[in-house]
């Protein structure tokens, strides 16, 4: 049987969690539908997600149609938790992406439809609720063309039409069309249609409701026709990618991994990451059997210890590293017990590394990384219901980070177990991440010694002289000793941030603010006010383009001024402007400009 890793997107509401369900009843995959309203859904299993009516977590469940085993994986459709529908991504063969009838292309959809090109996901649209007063049919496609792909076509619409579509991509559908355009072959345009879906190249178009049903059935035969299916050889070298952590009381901590090559079973030996290799000790399939799982599959794998999101199985993994939109925000958490919240948070780091848990200060504070309001919500909540902690959260603040403004060197040895150490620093490609090189010779110290210098720099550069993180630089070990017997790996990780921190100093650090790349569609006579309030929170807007009686703007903003444009805008829009972001990058701040305080970051 034929497997496809099938991923659910869509803005909040537009009805994502309703369609879920509606294709795990109409599969057979489950005896009656839950309802996101009553907190019976399948595939929202947290308390929390059934109270708030939103998807918190992605998580996976699995039917049968068309002769395909369909993984479905529903995704948080809130913008606060993007990172967790960017993780899932990877691991897809192929999308739903949701929109409502009634409200149509929203703020959300853009961004989540972007996402998926970008990321080359092939991907269906289908517009839901089209039971519900005020529903748009075919009316909608032109937003849909216009916000979301030109490339979009109703699966119904009439032959010229979907040839048109398809002659920008295939010469034989262009030659058909010009030779004969009154006797097109629809089997071979219906051929087309589904070769070029499944490349990505056209997105079909499906009408219908979730909660009555209406086009459900054309849609099952859709993901099957229009998006591909999972490859892979189950005999060669294991690679996978772990997008998910779960924990239940049964299994315990399982990764939950899509396979791309190779297969795994309990007792497995897997490499991951590159840092060694550990024994399976229990493999369960996306319908949670336990057994081997093959090329294509989701598996819950537990004995994988320390293994974290993002990491690669098998010695011959390839591909990029994962790179996630980073989070823009902080805030400080306190609690009564310092040492239960941060095991809380820890708990919770673990299922979502990007919060990025650390301590504040040497009286238990810790500082969490944040996409949002609603993400703070949800992890106080958390942390209370989960785990009876009760905490304390600062109000937010903006993360900056630090670059380098050039080269800086140092040396240093200590005693009386002797070691050296000497680092040079100096910048790095943008979004190159942190790099560590050699100079020496890698044999010139015992393997314990030069692993405690590597972890210790990286460790280090999470706060520069400035307070905050260095991004985007190269450091390099030039120089290094010891003294057999006496030293010890501790005196490396003492020495390490002593000169690190010279070394940056000497090489000098810019404090950089995050920035957004905000679109915006408004009315054309509201275009000379949006311009202006672009302006007033430290935009850089490009050319408007007008359209008629609206337009489009890009602007490049700073994060911390994005919120109060998106106050501004239903003012002098009447309502009606649509601002969407995504993350643009960094820029050095303005002289006279005010920064938020970094926390002081101590050791664990």
């Amino acid at each position: 049987m034929r497997m496809l890793n099938l991923g659910i997107l869509a803005h909040v509401d537009a009805g994502k969690t309703s369609l879920t369900e509606r294709l795990l009843f109409d599969a057979g995959a489950i005896p009656t539908m839950g309802a996101v309203d009553d907190g019976s859904t399948q595939t929202d299993a947290m308390d929390l997600e059934r109270r708030r009516g939103i998807t918190i977590r992605s998580a996976v469940a699995t039917f049968t149609t068309g002769g395909h085993e369909i993984h479905l994986i529903d995704t948080p459709g809130h913008p606060d938790f993007i990172a967790e529908v960017e993780r899932a991504l990877g691991v897809l063969d192929g999308a739903v992406l949701v929109l409502s009838a009634v409200e149509g292309v929203q703020a959300q959809t853009r961004i989540l439809m972007r996402t998926l090109r970008s990321a080359g996901v092939p991907t269906l649209l289908f517009v839901n609720k089209t039971d519900r007063r005020g529903a748009r049919h075919l009316e909608l496609l032109p937003d849909i063309r216009r916000l979301l792909s030109p490339s979009a076509v109703a699966v119904r619409a009439p032959a010229a039409e979907l040839a048109e579509i398809l002659a920008e991509h295939s010469d034989t559908v262009l030659e058909s069309y010009l030779d004969a355009p009154d006797r097109l072959d629809e089997t071979l345009l219906r051929a087309e249609f589904a070769a070029q879906a499944r490349a990505g190249l056209v997105h079909p178009v499906f009408f219908g409701s979730a909660i009555t049903g209406h086009g459900i059935d054309e849609l099952l035969a859709g993901i099957t026709e229009f998006l591909p299916t999972a490859g892979g050889d189950d005999t060669g070298p294991v690679n996978g990618t772990v997008f998910a952590i779960e924990r239940d009381p049964v299994h315990g901590r399982s990764a939950v991994v899509r396979l791309f090559g190779g297969s795994i079973d309990a007792r497995d030996v897997v490499p991951f990451a590159g840092r060694g290799s550990a024994k399976v000790t229990g493999v369960r399939a996306a319908d949670r059997r336990p057994g081997r799982v093959g090329a294509g599959g989701i598996a819950y794998v537990t004995g994988l210890r320390g293994i974290r999101i993002g990491d690669r199985l098998g010695s011959a993994s390839t591909g990029p590293t994962a790179r996630f939109r980073p989070p823009t925000q902080e805030t400080v958490v306190t609690a009564p017990d310092p040492g239960a919240l941060f095991r809380a948070l820890t708990e919770l780091a673990d299922q979502d590394p990007l919060i990025d848990v650390r301590r504040a200060d040497e009286h238990g504070s810790l500082v969490v990384s944040l996409y949002g309001e609603v993400q703070r919500e949800v992890i106080a909540a958390r942390l209370a219901e989960e785990f009876g902690v009760v905490a304390d959260f600062s109000p937010p603040r903006i993360i900056c980070v630090e670059q380098l403004a050039g080269v800086g060197t140092a040396l240093r040895e200590i005693g009386p177990n002797p070691a050296t150490v000497g680092l040079r620093v100096e910048p790095g490609p943008a979004d190159s991440g942190t790099r560590f090189g050699l100079e020496v010779e890698r044999g010139s110290l015992p393997r314990a010694f030069m692993t405690a210098i590597e972890d210790t720099v990286h460790a280090s550069l999470r706060h520069g002289p400035h307070g905050w993180r260095v991004l985007d630089c190269t450091v390099t070990l030039t120089h290094t000793a010891y003294w057999s017997p006496s030293t010890v790996a501790g005196d490396f990780r003492y020495l390490v941030p002593l000169v690190l921190m010279a070394a940056l100093r000497r090489a000098g650090t810019v404090v950089c603010e995050p920035l957004d790349r905000a679109e915006l569609e408004v009315p054309a006579d509201a275009l000379t006010a949006v311009l202006a309030a672009i302006t007033r929170c430290g935009g850089l807007p490009d050319v408007p383009v007008v359209r008629g009686d609206s337009c489009s703007i890009d602007a490049v903003m700073p994060v911390a001024r994005l919120r109060d444009l998106a106050r501004l805008l239903p003012g002098i829009t009447g309502g009606v402007g649509v601002l969407t972001s995504r993350f643009e990058g960094y820029r050095p701040v303005s002289a006279g400009v005010d920064t938020p305080t970094p926390p002081r970051v101590v050791a664990p």
